[in-house]
């Protein structure tokens, strides 16, 4: 057992998605949440990290800070996913060690996996097969952090440990029309199309392609549960343990949204991998599981949206 109480605990990247629903979710933990602005604190920046932790000494950190993005963001900016990623992860990791952080949670992403790994992926799929190519980037570079942590648990003696999250969804998300992810994306075209009169949507790809769902909040939680509970070298998968097809999870969300119009596949756009569920038998035997249905979060995600995309990114 790790107790955040009375600690001093950085969320790294506390403006987006993620980043927020710890920091709510700390709000219940009686300890410090330490931020910083992006324009006061450059995390690709080596010497600015090193000197922002010496100076706040945080004893907790959670890694959520990311560029991340969809297929068409993760395939048209190769260069930026890989290096940002790359250098985010290790100023933080090896500024950690050099600030004697107690603690570090590192958030990964399910794209780790092979394209072709067996369904549900277990963590031991990790470098058993080659990547999907449309977000290989993202991938290559989470893949290093994973590695990161394991080699200064094994160099150091340093408790740093990582989490590999399903598709999130949630408050707080990119509503970007390109780099968007697939939840935000569809949520916003439905929604338009419903204020324009449109007579139908377009959906990338067959729609057969299955995937798995989490609401951010759960999320939050399950980092704040390892971060208290778990303590090994090998990443840990999160998720639900339930797949739905593009085609149901985009016919969810025009009934969420009251759109009266059809859904039509454009099968000239790229599928990815053909299914991506995790197995979170490891999370569950520790005595953690989602609570949040796909529904009751879709319906808490469109909500939060009809009050704030007035103001949101990519806006």
């Amino acid at each position: 057992m790790y107790s955040l109480k009375g600690k001093r605990v950085w969320v790294a990247g506390h403006r987006g998605m993620v980043g927020q629903a710890i920091a709510r979710r700390l709000e219940r933990e009686e300890c410090t949440v330490l931020t910083v602005a992006r324009s006061e604190l450059d995390l690709t920046r080596q010497a600015e990290v090193e000197d922002w932790m010496a100076q706040q000494r945080p004893q907790a950190v959670f890694v959520a800070a990311a560029k991340v993005g969809g297929i068409y963001a993760n395939d048209s900016l190769p260069a930026t996913f890989l290096y940002d990623n790359l250098a985010i992860e290790q100023n933080i990791i090896e500024g950690a060690r050099r600030a004697e952080v107690e603690k570090l949670l590192l958030l990964g992403s399910s794209c780790i996996y092979p394209r072709d790994a067996s369904q549900p992926m277990v963590e031991e799929a990790l470098l058993t097969g080659p990547l999907e190519s449309t977000n290989q980037w993202y991938a290559i570079a989470k893949i290093s952090g994973i590695m990161l942590c394991r080699a200064y648990r094994r160099q150091y003696g340093s408790d740093f440990i990582s989490a590999m999250p399903t598709n999130v969804y949630g408050p707080g998300d990119n509503f970007h029309p390109e780099y968007s992810h697939v939840p935000a994306a569809l949520l916003r075209r439905f929604h338009e199309a419903k204020n324009a009169g449109a007579e139908s949507v377009t959906v990338w790809g067959t729609g057969r392609p299955m995937r798995e769902f989490l609401y951010v909040d759960d999320l939050a939680d399950a980092c704040v549960f390892l971060m208290e509970n778990y303590s090994e070298e090998h990443h840990i998968n999160v998720g639900t343990g339930r797949d739905i097809s593009i085609g149901e999870f985009a016919a969810t969300i025009r009934e969420i949204v009251g759109f009266p119009g059809e859904i039509v596949f454009d099968t000239s756009r790229p599928d990815g991998t053909p299914r991506k569920l995790l197995d979170v038998s490891a999370l569950c035997s520790l005595g953690w599981s989602a609570q949040t249905s796909l529904r009751s979060g879709l319906e808490a995600y469109y909500e939060w949206f009809l009050k704030n995309h007035g103001q949101l990114r990519g806006n």
